[in-house]
């Protein structure tokens, strides 16, 4: 297992600025959940489902993986991303590409559609050239980073494959419906849980005391979902309708998520933390979303995995990355001899904790709401969403306030 280099961590304002804009984009998600709760849960294919779906993959999601990855790659990994000074433009870049993306399936117009066309792939490849020659040059944990490469090439290759399609509706020309499935794939067991996956070795042994995973099990899986999503792809464009790729991501996300829960069991209660139950709750989500894909069920496949399992894993690592990079900032700062407040002073576990009671009530209200689509049920669901979100966001926000108060009062004693 790695060790941290905190003292290559980025500077704490980089990593910060993406992940708080997580619960934000959250918080969009509910209200247009809200105003369209007669449609938007009924197909894939209405505007505001698609609308929905893409703030739940690249504003939440997105979001919460490229500050993961700009904190990740430092210290723990080693890899320091070229070009630091332009991750602002990079985040206002993609969240202006996520916005108008959102917009423009929504309402249908043209300019919003052709914009994000180009901005979003070019925010993934503008990430893809910040970090992927550093994880190239650099030495040891070469599973680590072979992991962490392959869901970079596979963001930014449904990236690019969204893009075409984003500039085709933009055009006024049909989706050719195999495409948008490729790209669905592409992005979300290629980039998404591969990416997770590959982090999970790292940060479940870390931070919930899980046994580790062996490197050649890992590499096999590795080498299995990515030749395997390839293969899957390929055939589900040439072969339309081809039953291959809904089975390729049921067979990643599955093995993941089972996996996963397989090295959670032998932790002991005590160490049961909230990191850990997001964890378990999120697993559990995934898990049930890749059997209702295989039962054919893909708008309660969605829900499960795109409205709840996913966004529980990364919101309850962004629950420790967010105190822990505040951590390291007042670290730089403070005085020598000045005692440091713990990371679980800065945010304690009883917060994380209601994070989670807040996450875990909206979570069976999305997916009766899918289950049973009566506009009311949606709209109690939207409610659920909505205060999960703002308790997320305020849990974010009392870790920085609780480190920005701690700077205070060592000023005020100097």
């Amino acid at each position: 297992m790695p060790k941290l280099r905190l003292d290559q961590a980025p500077p704490a304002t980089l990593p910060l600025r993406f992940l708080l804009a997580m619960p934000c984009w959250g918080v969009a998600g509910a209200a247009l959940l809200l105003v369209d709760g007669d449609t938007a849960l009924l197909t894939r294919w209405y505007p505001a489902t698609l609308a929905l779906v893409h703030v739940w993959t690249l504003g939440i999601l997105g979001n919460a993986m490229f500050g993961s990855l700009l904190q990740f790659l430092p210290a723990a990994v080693g890899v320091q991303p070229r070009g630091w000074q332009g991750v602002p433009a990079l985040h206002a870049l993609f969240n202006l590409g996520v916005l108008v993306l959102v917009a423009g399936l929504y309402t249908q117009a043209r300019w919003p559609l052709l914009t994000a066309g180009v901005v979003l792939p070019a925010s993934f490849l503008w990430l893809g050239a910040m970090t992927v020659p550093g994880l190239w040059a650099a030495a040891g944990e070469r599973l680590l980073r072979a992991g962490i490469g392959l869901a970079l090439g596979f963001g930014m290759l449904a990236a690019v494959a969204g893009g075409g399609l984003a500039l085709l509706l933009g055009r006024g020309i049909a989706w050719p419906l195999v495409a948008v499935d490729a790209h669905a794939g592409l992005g979300v067991l290629g980039w998404i849980v591969l990416l997770l996956a590959t982090v999970a070795r790292v940060v479940m042994p870390m931070f919930q005391g899980t046994g580790s995973v062996p490197p050649r099990v890992q590499a096999i899986w590795l080498a299995v979902v990515t030749t395997g999503l390839l293969a899957a792809v390929a055939l589900h464009l040439r072969h339309a309708g081809d039953r291959t790729l809904p089975l390729a991501m049921v067979a990643g996300a599955a093995s993941f998520a089972f996996g996963a829960l397989w090295l959670q069991r032998r932790v002991p209660r005590a160490r049961h933390n909230a990191l850990f139950l997001h964890w378990r709750v999120g697993l559990l989500a995934l898990a049930l979303a890749a059997l209702a894909l295989a039962a054919g069920q893909g708008m309660v496949a969605g829900a499960l995995g795109l409205g709840v399992g996913l966004p529980l894993l990364v919101a309850g690592m962004a629950l420790e990355i967010v105190p822990f990079v505040e951590w390291i900032a007042l670290r730089r700062r403070v005085p020598r001899g000045v005692q440091l407040p713990g990371v679980q002073r800065l945010l304690p576990d009883a917060s994380r904790r209601r994070v989670l009671l807040a996450q875990g009530a909206a979570a069976p209200l999305l997916v009766a709401a899918v289950l049973w689509p009566m506009p009311w049920l949606a709209r109690l669901a939207a409610l659920g969403q909505l205060v999960a979100w703002s308790v997320h966001g305020y849990a974010l926000a009392s870790a920085l306030l609780a480190g920005r108060t701690f700077l205070r009062r060592v000023a005020q004693r100097a």
